[in-house]
């Protein structure tokens, strides 16, 4: 924060403040400036699925400004909507690597290390770094996926159910698996919870690529073989709280392996390993390719990402209903616009102590 101090204070220079030291994000992560930023207040037009009998229970989690022209006047739209913003600001990387020590993992054992640098180059959270608006703007996105959880759990009396999430887009470069690796590593950071992340896009597997780690055995080879218990494919990382469950060996008949009983049995079996866990999957496009449909049959609620302005209201219209399976849909915006003026959401973090 930059000293504000007027140049009409007499007081000693041995009473000066000092020059606040460099954080450990701006020292060995990136640095953002979020000063000069702010979020745009413009509407953003709501999304409909007409067809759907669940409208009601669908919100929007938005994250943005607002181009994009008005809903037919016959639609209907998903109702109390929540806005949240998930900025393009965010992702770009300056700056420096952590220091080595970062990457020291905070529990003994054989973990895999979380490359934190990467991560800072990808625009992403960086776990142990102070807390700034992208953090926070996840914190908001998570509580509301935490608080469908409980009431899937106790209205459905689906308790199982309710601990898994699918993060889905309707197409590709939407940035789902950039918000399924910053929501699993927020939801890791809760006081109660452990978090298995699937890269269940199969077919283009990304996750273990974004976070540094090498590819290795994961949910295909546990569909394909009935003898392999799912939970030694569980790879713990350095991150407390955060596992990872690679998407395993490419076959031509992934839709199907997902489509069989023994998913099902897989997906049991991660549950019951820990009864605190959340398993998050990274599901393929909606729209591109045919597990996310299958996926959604088998989680609590989905989180569908919509890239700002380009994203068309078709596509996301027909992602919904690909995924209709699932009866809680919720909407985020990625990558909105901001504009200058004033401190964002998140900036009170990097405000210091009072003067």
């Amino acid at each position: 924060m930059p000293d504000t101090t007027p140049s009409s204070d007499k007081r000693p220079a041995s009473t000066a403040p000092r020059a606040r030291e460099a954080s450990l994000l701006e020292r060995a992560a990136k640095v953002y400036d979020f000063s000069q930023h702010v979020r745009s207040r413009a509407a953003v037009p709501p999304l409909a699925d007409s067809a759907s009998a669940r409208t009601a229970d669908r919100t929007m989690t938005d994250t943005g400004t607002g181009a994009g022209s008005a809903p037919d006047s016959d639609a209907a739209v998903f109702t109390d909507p929540t806005f949240l913003a998930i900025p393009e600001e965010l992702r770009a990387p300056i700056g420096q690597e952590l220091p080595d020590e970062f990457h020291m993992p905070d529990e003994p054992g054989d973990v895999a290390m979380i490359d934190r640098g990467m991560l800072a180059a990808n625009g992403m959270m960086v776990p142990g770094a102070p807390v700034g608006p992208l953090a926070e703007e996840f914190r908001l996105i998570k509580r509301q996926l935490l608080i469908t959880r409980a009431r899937i759990a106790e209205i459905d009396g689906a308790s199982e159910r309710a601990r898994t999430i699918l993060v889905c887009s309707a197409r590709p470069g939407d940035g789902k698996t950039f918000c399924a690796i910053n929501l699993a590593m927020s939801i890791a950071a809760e006081r109660d919870t452990e978090v298995v992340l699937v890269d269940a896009d199969v077919a283009k597997p990304d996750v273990l690529k974004q976070l540094g780690l090498t590819d290795a055995p994961g949910l295909l080879d546990a569909l394909a073989d009935t003898s392999i218990d799912v939970e030694t494919l569980v790879v713990r990382t350095d991150v407390p709280h955060l596992s990872i469950l690679p998407a395993g060996r490419k076959t031509a008949m992934d839709t199907e392996l997902l489509a069989s009983a023994r998913t099902r049995s897989v997906l049991s079996r991660l549950m019951a390993a820990d009864p605190r866990r959340i398993v998050i999957f990274d599901s393929p496009p909606a729209l591109a390719a045919s597990p996310a449909g299958v996926l959604a049959m088998l989680v609590g609620q989905v989180m569908l990402v919509v890239r700002a302005d380009r994203t068309p209201e078709g596509e996301v219209r027909a992602a919904v209903q690909r995924l209709d399976s699932c009866e809680h849909i919720q909407l985020v915006l990625n990558a909105v616009s901001f504009v200058p003026g004033g401190a964002r959401f998140g900036s009170y973090y990097d405000q210091g102590g009072a003067r």
